[in-house]
């Protein structure tokens, strides 16, 4: 099959093409082809604008793009590129698929847990009473781009994803080096849920997706056991063999990020119904497990 990729060569989009590039002819699109190249291969085609893309020999989109969350304050103009990163490559997405008189039978979006906003039980792709901030904004309007591509030809998924672990960056990748200089510890208080999942899980959904044709509508990618930022923690320094002492208090976080650390403040415990419901197999369940196969194997 042909298969499209935004975001190809960020966390998620490198280790899902691993596997993608075995088996199809994959298209990446990227504003430097050769990034695309050098991270992912020679083989993999690199395209700068959606305009160098025939929707009527893609099979499959999926559409992982978008600029970092909380890699910086969120100030108008970071919220802005934050917003337009996802909303404008879906519509670009959408506008191709739409046009096509052959279009591509799948469209796998990004979204998060965001959607949500904070919350303080467990909620499922049920759940309607969202909690009204930027990050449920933001997905809203993304999910509510992608949705605008779905026809009888074409199928539309979208991934609400929460917390990625990976040796290869992502969350973990700001956390572990406090944790291994025995500065990590809790939030806040520690209450707050983490939704997580590990990286192998990640690619595995996307994956079943595309096989399960019958498939279709929203998905929560994340682990079915959510854990307190406390059970968090505690986890990663047991893990790396590193005390569990320090505490960054909210006030601290409130003054160093600004809105943006409402993410780390506040949480949400995100549960995987659908995916569930359609017979999807996590390989790491439990966080215990997936830390120790990503920092002990």
């Amino acid at each position: 099959m042909n298969i499209f990729v935004t975001g190809g060569t960020g966390l998620i989009g490198r280790a899902l093409i691993k596997f993608l590039a075995n088996h199809h002819t994959i298209t990446v699109l990227s504003r430097n082809k050769n990034k695309v190249h050098c991270t992912l291969g020679h083989h993999i085609n690199a395209v700068s604008t959606m305009n160098e893309v025939d929707f009527n020999a893609i099979d499959i989109v999926i559409n992982l793009a978008g600029e970092p969350i909380a890699d910086k304050r969120w100030s108008k103009k970071q919220k802005h590129l934050i917003e337009q990163s996802r909303w404008q490559i879906t519509e670009q997405i959408v506008n191709g698929i739409k046009s096509a008189a052959n279009p591509p039978h799948t469209f796998i979006s990004g979204s998060a847990i965001g959607f949500y906003g904070r919350q303080t039980s467990p909620v499922d792709e049920n759940h309607l009473q969202c909690f009204d901030e930027f990050s449920h904004h933001l997905c809203k309007q993304w999910e509510d781009i992608a949705n605008m591509a779905q026809s009888e030809a074409t199928r539309v998924c979208i991934l609400r994803t929460g917390i990625v672990l990976s040796k290869q960056g992502g969350a973990l990748s700001k956390m572990v080096p406090a944790v291994k200089m025995c500065l990590g510890g809790p939030i806040g208080d520690g209450n707050q849920s983490m939704s997580w999942i590990h990286i192998d899980d990640m690619v595995g959904i996307i994956l079943y997706l595309i096989e399960q044709s019958s498939l279709r509508g929203v998905f929560n990618a994340t682990a079915p056991n959510p854990v307190s930022n406390n059970e968090f923690s505690q986890h990663l320094a047991n893990t790396l063999n590193r005390p569990n002492r320090m505490r960054m208090p909210k006030k601290v976080v409130e003054l160093l990020f600004g809105e943006m650390g409402d993410l780390l403040v506040y949480g949400q415990a995100v549960l995987p119904k659908k995916l569930y419901d359609a017979g999807f197999h996590f390989h790491y369940p439990h966080l215990s497990d997936a830390l120790v196969q990503l920092y002990r194997d």
